[in-house]
């Protein structure tokens, strides 16, 4: 027979420890398992180890509200993989998750009223059952980031790699590398390689947006020079890390000249008078439509006025033996090419969703909230936020859940479903973001599989943290878009 929980989570990172630590908290009741594909927790954390990986949101607003960050606003990827092992320690989650356990499908049943999922692990497939489906893998796919197929790259000699799949054992001490990409990614990596490299160039096809904020808030010291409390601390600094994030936000949506202005100035003030700021940090794009890459305490500028970064706006036409040859003639030799150029989208982790046996595509769905879905019954996936810190969707998610199922044990319901209104019924099907307001590559590349939103405010995920946390604290589950049975 399969295990069976009242609860199952996909997923050990930072989606998944938070929300197992709130369901403990809220509803120690209820009995639930972590699933895991990788073989330790930490997602995103324990996947990605290339040179320099951090976050590119403050900390503040990253970690959970119920667990204080202990150190600066910016901190590197060792650091938030043992905030969140504190996690699993302060909450006992070790014995509940299963590593090594990949889901590849599952399967509503109306008769059962139960989930069943079948579970690849090193001993051979195995089955689970649970009241509740809980996606929170996050939105890579863990297993391959994206690499376009340029012209000759079997000809180059050396290796070519993506950040997702960097090897523990790479030698970039006096090589030359070239990072083609200039994201979040590159901006991270750049000056970690830049230690030790012989020489680093960013190759970029278009220039983005950059910001270069503190390693550590001034406010930080302020604090606590103030001898205040470190809960206190905590979320005076949290609030003000959501609060400033959502500043920048709406300022790039009133004034996008303006805001644009601004960064390109602070960039320019950053580097040499030379420097040809025009050409290579001024995008032709709205600061709203895509991340702004956060370069701590101006680390990447700092390495390309020591000299050991170069700057690169070209087309590549194609890989040789030797490096690449750009559109303009030019060519860049290479002993290491590193393609910081995006990653794939696992829409609900890729796991082959049905009901009663049919199967269900996530784009013939439609989302309630950005968490919930037409057609998939007692299933959430958490989703967060493409502008901002992605954890405090998170715990938005994770309440709402934990409602629904106090909810439905006082109204003795076994299935929850999301139905759309008759009134709304004719509204069209929209993708699930704009791509007018957020289009960056790794969307559009999806777009086609992700769920559709409608143009009202219950029925679309509005990455608006300020509006969605007083919105789903005020949602009444007996007069909502969802249906129970």
């Amino acid at each position: 027979m399969p295990d069976h929980f009242d609860v199952l989570i996909i997923g050990a990172g930072v989606s998944g420890l938070g929300s197992a630590a709130l369901l403990q908290q809220s509803r120690p009741q209820s009995t639930f398992v972590i699933l895991e594909a990788q073989p330790g927790f930490g997602g995103t954390w324990a996947t990605h180890r290339y040179p320099g990986i951090r976050s590119d949101s403050s900390q503040y607003s990253y970690c959970y509200s119920f667990k204080p960050w202990g150190g600066h606003d910016t901190a590197p990827g060792s650091a938030i993989q043992a905030y969140l092992g504190e996690v699993i320690a302060d909450h006992d989650l070790a014995c509940h998750i299963r590593y090594n356990h990949r889901v590849l499908a599952a399967d509503w049943s109306d008769a059962t009223r139960l989930w069943t999922l079948t579970a690849e692990t090193p001993d051979g497939p195995t089955q689970f059952t649970t009241g509740f489906l809980w996606l929170c893998q996050g939105y890579y796919d863990h297993s391959k980031g994206f690499t376009p197929d340029w012209p000759g790259m079997a000809d180059f000699e050396g290796p070519i790699l993506h950040p997702q799949t960097w090897p523990d054992d790479l030698d970039t001490k006096g090589k030359r590398i070239v990072v083609i990409g200039s994201g979040s990614t590159a901006s991270t990596m750049i000056p970690a390689l830049a230690q030790t490299a012989a020489h680093v160039t960013m190759l970029q096809r278009s220039p983005g947006y950059f910001f270069p904020p503190p390693a550590e808030d001034p406010f930080e010291a302020t604090l606590r020079q103030l001898g205040l409390r470190p809960d206190w601390q905590h979320e005076i600094l949290r609030r003000k890390a959501l609060h400033d994030a959502d500043a920048l936000v709406r300022r790039t949506r009133s004034d996008p000249e303006g805001t644009a202005r601004d960064l390109i100035a602070a960039v320019a003030a950053q580097l040499p008078p030379d420097f040809d700021v025009q050409r290579h940090f001024t995008p032709r794009y709205r600061p709203w439509r895509q991340r702004i890459a956060l370069a701590s305490d101006g680390d990447f500028f700092a390495a390309i006025r020591a000299g050991k970064v170069s700057v690169v706006t070209d087309d590549i036409a194609r890989f040789t033996p030797t490096g690449l040859a750009l559109k303009s003639g030019a060519t860049l030799d290479a002993d290491i090419i590193v393609t910081a150029t995006g990653f794939h989208i696992a829409v609900f982790g890729g796991i082959a969703l049905s009901t009663n046996g049919q199967p269900v595509a996530p784009a013939d769905t439609v989302t309630w909230r950005g968490m919930m879905f037409t057609d998939l019954p007692n299933l959430a996936w958490v989703f967060g936020y493409l502008r901002a810190a992605w954890t405090p969707r998170v715990e938005l998610v994770a309440g709402v859940v934990l409602r629904l199922l106090t909810h439905m044990d006082q109204t003795h319901t076994a299935k929850v479903v999301p139905v759309i209104r008759p009134n709304l019924a004719a509204l069209p099907r929209l993708p699930f973001i704009d791509p007018e307001s957020f289009n960056a590559g790794y969307l559009a590349r999806a777009m086609d599989r992700l769920p559709r939103r409608l143009d009202h405010p219950e029925w679309m995920h509005t990455q608006d943290y300020l509006l969605e946390k007083p919105a789903f604290d005020a949602i009444d589950l007996s007069d909502s878009g969802l249906r129970f049975s």
